[in-house]
């Protein structure tokens, strides 16, 4: 379930000053973030409107606030908590002043857990209160483009999927100003692992004059225990309270602000991490507890005591490039922990995958010693590399366990599983996911589960939860870093011990109406399953003494329900306990099943039917989702903002992602830092300094072939040509200590024109000695070869490989990027022609970033200004074209013509291309480059040259 999240930023209007706002460009690991900037709001404590009053609230005296460098005073960072029979209520307010004398910005930024609901938001502006409401979204962008043809503010919010949120406003607040934010959500706390396990994040980011986390639980089952783990680290050891009554509990943690501090005399705080809370409750009868209250009920199942049954379990295993590393380390440490923990009665078998689909047994085997060491033997051989077939995977994985069923090789008892391992999207094969989700469904055909666990932060993390929840599995994501295996390791926990399965809870229909999740598949020990729904208060006696829960393997029977008079008065008597807990947990679960039917829906029309369901849930409980955005507004409700939540878009790879990924948006996320460039205006001044390309400049080769080399010391742009044949092959580097090689092959035009016959680079070659590793990229296809060994992608590809710590990065029609660790880089882009165009062929440019480490050694057209050259360009005349005037160039001993003019940048406008200014040197740069430009040919794609 997807809430409002991740990028959110307001801006109001005032009848004196305005808030303008600004939008730039974010990395890929933050989708969007919009600046927003205050001009002429007014420092003093009344705005010269006399709207805006100075604050009646318990801020205190603010000058005392904790110096900090960038002077954001965080008077009060609390967070209160309230947990009623599994709903958790979550307040989280900053109190912040700006203690400097100049503006400056105040962010609000939170994590809230994927999957609660946002249900409410205020900002408190010295005085002036904006609340929030829910709209249904048209509606909502309707309400906030009215407001904006008037003048008036509104802001955007972004989405992430990530299982912990970024909630972020940022504010840029004048001197003196003091602003409250507070944020509000829900979310149902879960039991995993036999114990509930409530987290809140807690990174107030500076010294807070008061914090406070405050944690209440009110469980009318009753309370086992309560434990907070030292989850913040050993420095807040001992501050935690915990007070324990039967069905209640408190938990306190205040630091001082000297506790705070990481050292005595630090600045900074410690605070930051998860603040962790965990608990269970009594549990007296085998098929559950039953509570209702305010017209619903809320039925709590989790049998203890019974033996797990048998599993039969495929482990499906992504082993492409992507998983190349650490995730590869992680995921073979964490699976032979895995296998050790199989039990006699299990059978098994392993799937492991890239481009291609390898079994390790092509049938179940039984889980005996030496089978699970010879599973282990066989994980610790993969070597990562390829695409990504996913499809075909699971489709293998499926086939396996349904010829088992038909040979009567499982026992009926026996609980059938699939648990699918992958950081990736699927690259070849199958590659449209609806297709595979219904291949997948087809194939199951509700006999048994899946699961998914997807590593990392660049995958597709919501087509693995909609094909999970198809299959009556569940997803989770695994972050790829040094604490996979464990996480891979709870995962597998939480899923290994099937007791029971294909659940049936019978309520009789008399009393019970609008029950969310009444059949269910597979309990496992340790976990719960949840059933809400309405019940009718008058026809309470149909509502037996007895309900029954039967499952294929037993009939567990809840023996008494929770006398609701007993259970009216427990909650009348408790103030912090939520009287709308019954009705919050039905509208969770409903529009979390109901998102999940959605995703599942078979046709449009059923799917829209489930969005206007969702919609008027949404609207009716006040929560947002992804069909609902929230307005922002003032008492007056003549300053409207807009919380929003987009189209949620595909995500670029991240850097260094593998694997193959087909769908990469069109946009430069994909192009190296080093590789985006600003465009430069065109501009004939008198001789001076060249302005960069961009922030970290580029060699490049690019069309008919021109070169253009950045001397980033003097700040100047040198261009020239060089005029050979087709077929010729160029030495641009050539640096035999680092043993790196890296040459282009000249393909001409069609015809010639004007008598000339332009050419351009048609393939590149790339020699990694040192690695045994060439590269070869063509028009057509970028190839790998180590010895024997070669691997192709064609340009139709997006998609990484990787080898030998090498990494080849390919992006659709468009670029490619090869990494050599941190010390080199290149990107190689490629020019489609119109197919039958008379004259222009595609042809291949080279941008090469000068901070690449090659050696003093290096050599070749381009490596040779490793080291830059002393350059002087001097008396400058008038050209035979105005816009191009002449200036001496003395290099190297060397004095020459050169001419000011303009070569085209095509790293972000293929088309077009950006137009960059630099001073051209004539006759195929004789005198700019050592020796001639025939000394700079070579025989063989692969050839290291002698310098001239």
């Amino acid at each position: 379930m997807k809430c409002l999240s991740s990028c959110l930023v307001l801006f109001l209007i005032s009848g004196v000053g305005g808030f303008d706002l600004v939008i730039d460009d974010i990395p890929d690991e933050v989708e969007n973030l919009i600046d927003l900037e205050i001009d002429g709001f007014p420092s003093s404590s009344k705005a010269r409107n006399g709207r805006y009053q100075r604050s009646t609230s318990d801020w205190g005296y603010v000058g005392d606030l904790v110096e900090d460098d960038d002077k954001i005073g965080l008077y009060s960072y609390k967070v209160q908590s309230t947990i009623t029979s599994r709903l958790a209520n979550t307040m989280i307010q900053a109190k912040m002043v700006n203690n400097a004398r100049r503006p400056q910005p105040i962010m609000f930024d939170v994590q809230v857990p994927k999957g609660a609901f946002i249900d409410n938001f205020t900002m408190d502006i010295n005085g002036i209160t904006f609340t929030s409401h829910i709209r249904e979204k048209s509606e909502a962008r309707k309400m906030y483009a009215q407001a904006k043809a008037k003048g008036k503010a509104a802001g955007i919010v972004r989405s992430n999927a990530l299982d912990m949120e970024n909630f972020q406003t940022e504010v840029n607040v004048p001197p003196g100003m003091r602003i409250q934010f507070q944020l509000h959500y829900h979310e149902m706390i879960r039991r995993k692992l036999s114990s509930y396990e409530h987290v809140i994040s807690v990174k107030p980011g500076r010294l807070a004059k008061h914090m406070e986390v405050d944690v209440r639980i009110i469980e009318p089952q009753g309370l086992r225990y309560v434990h907070v783990p030292n989850s913040l680290g050993d420095h807040f050891d001992g501050i935690t309270t915990i007070s324990k009554g039967e069905k209640k509990a408190h938990v306190s943690f205040k630091p001082t602000m000297a506790q705070q501090r990481k050292c005595p005399k630090c600045s900074s705080t410690a605070v930051d991490g998860n603040f962790v809370v965990q608990y269970d409750v009594n549990r007296e009868t085998t098929g559950g507890e039953l509570e209702i209250f305010n017209g619903y009920f809320i039925h709590f199942f989790a049998p203890e005591n019974l033996d797990p049954l048998p599993k039969n379990i495929l482990f499906v295993i992504d082993v492409s490039g992507s998983m190349w590393g650490l995730k590869m380390k992680q995921t073979i440490e964490a699976m032979k922990a895995i296998l050790s923990e199989l039990r006699a009665a299990d059978q098994f078998s392993l799937i492991d995958f890239n481009h291609n689909v390898r079994c390790w047994r092509d049938n179940l085997v039984s889980a005996t010693p030496s089978q699970v060491e010879d599973a282990k033997k066989y994980i610790q051989t993969i070597h990562p590399n390829g695409g990504t077939n996913i499809n075909e995977a699971l489709l293998r994985a499926t086939f396996i366990l349904n010829e088992a069923k038909s040979l009567g090789m499982l026992d009926p008892n026996s609980v059938s599983m699939i648990v699918l391992v992958s950081d990736g999207d699927p690259t070849v094969g199958e590659l449209k996911l609806t297709t595979i989700q219904k291949n997948v469904k087809q194939s199951i055909k509700d006999e048994f589960s899946l699961f998914c666990l997807g590593i990392g932060f660049d995958v597709d993390y919501d087509f693995l939860q909609r094909i999970a929840t198809d299959n009556r599995g569940m997803a989770q994501r695994i972050f790829g870093n040094q604490e996979t295996s464990l996480q891979m390791k709870n995962f597998y926990n939480q899923v290994s011990t099937p007791l029971l399965k294909k659940i049936q809870f019978n309520y009789p229909q008399e009393s019970v109406s609008d029950v969310t999740q009444s059949s269910f598949h597979n309990y496992f020990g340790g976990s719960e399953i949840v059933v809400a729904g309405k019940v009718d208060t008058e026809n309470l006696q149909h509502l037996e003494s007895v309900v029954t829960a039967t499952a294929a393997n037993a009939e567990l029977v809840m023996e008494t329900l929770r006398d609701v008079e007993e259970l009216d008065g427990f909650m009348k008597k408790d103030k912090y306990a939520d009287p709308e807990f019954t009705r919050k947990l039905w509208a969770y679960l409903t529009v979390n099943q109901m998102m999940a039917e959605r995703n599942a829906a078979p046709t449009a029309a059923l799917k829209r039917n489930i969005t206007k369901s969702i919609l008027q849930m949404s609207l009716d409980h006040h929560i947002v989702t992804p069909f609902t955005a929230m307005l922002i507004e003032n008492a007056e409700k003549d300053e409207i903002m807009l919380a929003d939540q987009p189209k949620d878009p595909r995500k670029g790879c991240c850097p260094g992602t593998l694997g193959l990924t087909p769908n990469a948006p069109n946009n430069n996320k994909g192009i190296p830092s080093w590789a985006n460039v600003t465009a430069v205006p065109v501009s004939f001044m008198p001789e001076q300094l060249s302005p960069p390309v961009s922030s970290l400049s580029i060699n490049r080769v690019d069309n008919d072939p021109h070169f253009i080399i950045h001397l980033p010391k003097s700040q100047r742009n040198i261009c020239f040509n060089i005029n050979s044949e087709p077929g010729k092959i160029l030495n641009l580097v050539s640096d035999p200590d680092t043993g790196v090689v890296v040459n282009g092959q000249l393909v001409g035009a069609k015809k010639a024109e004007n008598k000339k016959l332009n050419t351009y680079f048609g393939k590149f070659g790339f020699y990694f000695k040192k690695k045994g590793l060439k590269v070869e990229i063509t028009t057509e296809t970028i190839t790998l070869k180590d010895g024997s060994y070669a691997i192709t992608l064609t340009w139709a590809d997006t998609g990484h490989i990787i080898r030998k710590q090498l990494l080849i990065s390919v992006r659709k029609e468009s670029n490619v990027t090869i990494s050599v660790g941190e010390e080199m880089s290149f990107m190689v882009l490629l020019h489609r022609v119109w197919k039958k165009h008379p004259v222009n062929v595609d042809f291949l440019g080279i941008y090469i970033p000068p901070e690449n480490q090659f050696s003093p050694a290096a050599h070749g057209l381009i490596g040779q200004f490793a080291s830059e050259p002393e350059v002087s360009i001097h008396h400058q005349t008038p050209g035979q074209a105005p816009e191009k005037p002449q200036a001496i160039m003395e290099v190297k001993g060397n004095k020459f013509t050169v001419t000011r003019g303009v070569q085209k940048d095509y790293r972000t406008d293929r088309v077009q291309g950006t137009d960059v200014l630099c001073w051209f040197v004539h006759n195929s740069g004789k005198g700019f480059i050592d020796g001639h430009y025939r000394d700079y040919l070579v025989p063989h794609l692969y050839s290291f040259m002698k310098k001239p």
